[in-house]
């Protein structure tokens, strides 16, 4: 075999996916491993340990490595994260009140510090001395720091005084909010910034794992992640700025779609273990969001696919609710381990519990459920109330039954908190068990499956009847639940795109449409282009799905691995914004990409702003892995007539460098 190959690795929340791609033959090779949260390395060893041996390729052959992860995007719909301080400089407690970032920050520690700086880069004076009082402490109870100054963008020498202080002393990772975004609107860039903190330790071990992984087996190629837009970066980058992984593994899905089915336009629908993803492709592209991805509900300031993110997926939670006189269900958005993958890992300990249940000839409110620790490194559990601290040390990496588990109805909260924290799952029925239960999927052990299912299938619903008569029945009424609601999220994707308000989950127009109810009047709903389905059970679930509505179902061959193929085929971007304000008249500020230089002539101070905005690009292109990258200028200038007097507001002058990664010549 000659050289050119790339290794794609697509670590997901539960499967880690890697293909062996040539440039001019395609997939050589695919595999998949179960992602291991305790290592990251295990699964991601297994995968591409079994893509070699199928390619019989030697490790010489690769010339580029590249990875994309939904572990940041689930992190964050799941609520899940290290502890982060935040110091916001030259803001007040009010601002906390904006762009929800009160309710990101929930209980974990903000410092406000005197400073900033004013819309043209003028400084506050900057006062550490809260800071200093607060840090010694504060370090022992956090992973991490997000430090977001006051119109940081036009100046961010606060931030970066702040970060060299707090790096100091703690010797913990520090983000800083001028290196994620360089739009206005401080307290979104706090946010973005919060997440980035939480994040960090989470992508350092990924990155981590994928270096010591290539070490080991003499794989000595340029090692690249995909960002939320698609595009790749260095994973050196990526591991200061985690942020722009969210949304990576589905930014490399609508790459690898596109590649893999050659459709230009089509709804893309990517269904993994934790999450479905809904994003269009249109003349080729993904469509980005222009305000900036919106995850677990909070609107990021990373520019990224306009990708919809959802807690819908195979190992989803199933809720029953029986107080109706028929039961009815909802799925997620809570990932759950699911009994048959929990009993192929621990066997025994599942199966034998299981049966006990069912023997009992009373319904417990806890049948059929468990907890084990997802086995995070130690320091990760730091700060645990005393309570929340006991309970955790009575969870093992052996799944224990929550019946066992729970003595106190107060512990159910606590337990709820330790899962949040990523520190414990909780294993039970989903739809991976009904597909199972169906036959339709045999991946793990049926046999828990069936156990869950019948454990499930007792509970009684309004009129005192259990809400199924077999294991198959219940399996069926849970897969009909995944295609409904898989058909109703889908909607609320395309709706949002096309500038409709609608929630399809709550229209009664749409639920007719959707169940082809007679009427005087017919209801229908249609996607104007292809459903393309993604993921490892795309083929059971999204024909039925697209029928629903009313679409092509285009499902490629390769729909298992599309994000392990979309990581390697993207290309490299970068973007630098260079602005220029004019506060009286005559003098010209130019910020951006550097420190802030006053002029007194408007051509020379655009010529400065376009050549300092091409140099960052390309700069940024070239430490995000290009080989050789072009760089493309779009000029944003408003300066209204006022009274007959041109006057400039603010020119922004935004360079985008592009091109293929730099690959090793062997």
């Amino acid at each position: 075999m000659t050289s050119q190959y790339m290794l794609g690795i697509d670590t997901g929340g539960t499967y880690t996916d890697a293909v062996l791609f040539h440039e001019t033959e395609g997939v050589v090779a695919k595999a998949k491993s179960l992602t291991t949260r305790h290592d990251l390395a295990v699964g991601i060893s297994g995968a591409v340990q079994a893509v070699l041996e199928q390619a019989a390729a030697p490790v010489s052959a690769i010339n580029l490595v590249s990875l994309s992860t939904t572990l940041a995007t689930n992190a964050l719909v799941e609520g899940q994260g290290g502890r982060a301080g935040l110091v916001m400089v030259g803001f007040g407690p009010e601002d906390l009140k904006r762009d929800g970032l009160a309710e990101a920050l929930g209980n974990d520690p903000v410092i406000f510090v005197p400073g900033g700086h004013d819309v043209h880069g003028n400084e506050t004076p900057l006062d550490l001395s809260v800071l200093d009082a607060a840090l010694p402490e504060l370090a022992k109870n956090v992973s991490s720091f997000a430090v977001a100054g006051y119109f940081a963008v036009r100046n961010p020498s606060h931030e970066i005084r702040v970060r060299q202080r707090i790096r100091e002393i703690s010797h913990l990772p520090v983000t800083c909010s001028h290196e994620l975004s360089s739009k206005l609107g401080g307290p979104r860039r706090a946010l973005t910034t919060l997440l980035n903190a939480r994040l960090v330790s989470m992508i350092d071990r990924l990155v981590g794992a994928c270096e010591d992984f290539l070490i080991r087996h003499g794989i000595d190629a340029p090692m690249m992640v995909v960002r939320g837009d698609g595009a790749l970066i260095a994973a050196s980058e990526a591991k200061v700025r985690p942020i722009e992984t969210i949304l990576s593994g589905p930014a490399a899905s609508l790459v690898g779609a596109q590649y893999l089915t050659g459709l230009d336009n089509g709804v893309v629908s990517d269904i993994g273990g934790t999450t479905t993803d809904v994003a269009v492709l249109e003349n080729g592209r993904p469509r980005l969001d222009a305000e900036g991805a919106v995850v677990g509900g909070y609107r990021t300031m990373v520019e990224a696919v306009a990708m919809r993110t959802y807690g819908l997926g195979g190992d989803s939670e199933v809720h029953v609710n029986d107080r109706g006189l028929t039961a009815s269900f909802r799925l997620g958005p809570r990932r759950l381990l699911p009994l048959s993958l929990a009993a192929a890992l621990h066997g025994d300990a599942i199966l034998s519990v299981l049966e006990r249940q069912k023997r009992s000839p009373h319904v417990g409110r806890h049948d059929g459920r468990f907890a084990v620790r997802t086995g995070v490194p130690d320091h990760l559990a730091s700060g645990l109330q005393a309570g929340e601290q006991a309970l955790f040390n009575r969870i093992g990496k052996v799944p224990v039954a929550l019946e066992d588990l729970l003595t106190t109805t107060p512990q159910k909260a606590t337990l709820d908190r330790l899962v949040a924290r990523g520190l414990v799952h909780l294993c039970g029925i989903t739809p991976s068990d009904a597909m199972h239960v169906l036959g339709r999927q045999a991946q793990w052990n049926a046999e828990a499956a069936r156990l869950g299912l019948e454990l499930a299938m007792r509970i009684k619903d309004g009129s005192a009847r259990p809400i199924a008569a077999t294991a198959e029945e219940l399996a069926d009424k849970i897969v009909a639940r995944l295609t409904r609601q898989s058909g109703e999220v889908i909607l609320a994707a395309c709706l949002a795109e096309d500038g409709a308000e609608i929630d399809p989950s709550k229209s009664n127009a749409v639920d007719r449409a959707l169940k082809r109810a007679e009427g005087i009047v017919r209801f229908a709903v249609a996607l104007d282009r292809p459903l393309i389905g993604l993921g490892a059970s795309a083929p059971v679930y999204y024909p039925a799905i697209a029928e629903l509505l009313g679409a092509d179902s285009a499902i490629p061959a390769d729909a298992d691995v599309a994000n392990a193929i979309g990581a390697v085929v993207g290309q490299v971007r970068a973007a630098a914004s260079v602005f220029v304000t004019m506060p009286e008249e005559g003098i010209y500020i130019v910020n951006g990409a550097g420190g802030s230089v006053r002029l007194l002539d408007e051509a020379e101070s655009f010529a400065l702003a376009r050549a300092r905005a091409s140099e960052a690009a390309l700069a940024q292109a070239r430490q995000n892995g290009a080989e050789d990258p072009v760089v493309n200028l779009l000029e944003d200038i408003a300066a209204p007539e006022i009274e007959g007097q041109r006057k400039l507001v603010e020119a922004r002058f935004i360079a985008t460098a592009s091109g293929r990664p730099r690959i090793a010549h062997h």
